[in-house]
């Protein structure tokens, strides 16, 4: 109906849709049973989970005054009113008609959180996947799941959601797949979406031998899509992701319809601290160390341009998940040997990145943010000189990170160019399986 949705409540705006609601809430007595009507059914909207599962969230609706603990195991999902001594994985924090809402699948946690109807601290991707455990009413399925894609040696951590042509998304160095979280929200109306934690980052496994080279993130994308049955897809990447999914368009071109790429981590041309990063070894990272938590927070408001553009209820779950990841000798591993191949890529000579680009085949369009410290936008000309018919964009205020801070922009920019893919149907593959 236009793009309107009914929800009990108060007049809400969420990811573009306006919810209309009723006049006024419902009174206190029938949310409260209509919430406890809901927790009751859980155990038999169950879905289950894998083998040695074993998660507790502690969810408190402020408005109606309780807290209820849900406990997911393989073998059963429990849920009381109150809380007991077992510390929560996570905790939830909304209110009844949004909660109710949750339940009847109009809105998904990706889109509460993302206008601030629901927060979370702890484990993230706990909260975002409690939804994805239990049907909906009239045995419906969730809107969306986090589930794992097991590989040989690692496994790699998808949110799946939506319907419709196929869409990855790939996070950058220090992030994961909550970086994309409202990207997903909004093309899961019209595509569906997958949205990965590479190996090393997020809740994928970290395998402390691993290479984590962009050629190794690719064929672990790869073997993804394989994994979930898909053939061709656009693919989305910000910063070292955006490597990724370029590295993926190279050696895989069959595989990509388009590529869109977000402040992608192309090769450095001067490389000043060349040997010192290349005698700094990523194995230090098996000194347990953590870096302090004023550091990680200014790191990432350094990121932005506007920072007023930014939640700062967001910085501190994010600046949270770095930290709980980064706290693993495996992450430590991870962060410091993508980080070391990203700053040693070579950009000419013999299997130069840029002499590499040019063999490049999916329509491209690049995103850069004019305020962009990290990968500043003058890299648009290497990229026209060496790829001259890719689409580049400069997002104005913008800086390394514009899927967060561009939200609407951003995803109008993916919207367009993806429908321009489709409109032109599949492109003549040249070549495959390309050596570097």
């Amino acid at each position: 109906m236009d793009g309107h949705v009914q929800v009990n409540g108060t007049p809400r705006r969420l990811a573009g849709y306006l919810l209309l609601t009723m006049a006024a809430p419902a009174p206190h007595a029938a949310r409260l049973a209509a919430v406890e009507a809901g927790f009751r059914s859980l155990p038999e909207r169950y879905l289950g989970a894998e083998p040695g599962f074993d998660a507790t969230w502690r969810i408190v609706l402020g408005d109606v005054g309780h807290t209820w603990e849900v406990r997911c195991t393989t073998h059963g999902a429990r849920a009381r009113r109150g809380a007991t001594s077992r510390a929560p994985d996570v905790v939830i924090g909304t209110d009844a008609e949004t909660w109710i809402a949750l339940r009847r699948g109009v809105l998904s946690g990706i889109e509460a959180f993302g206008q601030r109807l629901l927060y979370a601290r702890g484990n993230l991707d706990l909260a975002i996947a409690f939804e994805g455990l239990f049907r909906l009413e009239n045995g419906r399925k969730p809107l969306l799941r986090i589930h794992d894609v097991r590989l040989p040696g690692r496994r790699v951590s998808t949110l799946t959601m939506g319907a419709g042509p196929d869409v990855l998304l790939i996070h950058g160095l220090g992030g994961a797949k909550s970086s994309f979280f409202d990207t997903a929200a909004a093309l899961s109306k019209r595509y569906r979406v997958h949205a990965l934690d590479l190996p090393g980052f997020g809740s994928s496994s970290k395998p402390a031998t691993a290479p984590y080279t962009a050629r190794w993130f690719a064929a672990t994308v790869r073997e993804t899509m394989d994994a979930l049955g898909i053939a061709r897809a656009h693919v989305a990447g910000n910063s070292m992701g955006g490597r990724v999914a370029i590295e993926l368009g190279l050696r895989h071109p069959e595989r990509v319809a388009g590529l869109a790429l977000l402040c992608p981590a192309v090769a450095f041309v001067k490389r000043t601290y060349h040997p010192i990063v290349r005698a700094l070894r990523p194995e230090l990272g098996l000194l347990p160390h953590q870096l302090r938590r004023d550091k990680v927070t200014e790191h990432f408001w350094s990121l932005f341009a506007d920072p007023d553009a930014i939640d700062p209820s967001v910085a501190d779950v994010v600046v949270d998940e770095f930290q709980r990841i980064y706290a693993s000798a495996g992450g430590r591993i991870a962060f410091l040997s993508a980080a070391r191949n990203i700053y040693l890529d070579a950009p000419y000579g013999r299997n130069g990145f840029y002499g590499r680009l040019a063999q490049l085949e999916a329509p491209s369009l690049f995103v850069w943010g004019s305020h962009d410290r990290v990968i500043p936008p003058a890299f648009a000309r290497h990229v026209a000189h060496w790829l001259p018919s890719a689409e580049q964009i400069v997002l104005e205020g913008c800086g390394h990170v514009p899927q967060v801070e561009r939200p609407e922009q951003t995803i109008g920019l993916l919207e367009r160019f993806f429908a321009s893919v489709d409109a032109l149907g599949p492109l003549p593959v040249v070549g495959s399986e390309r050596a570097a």
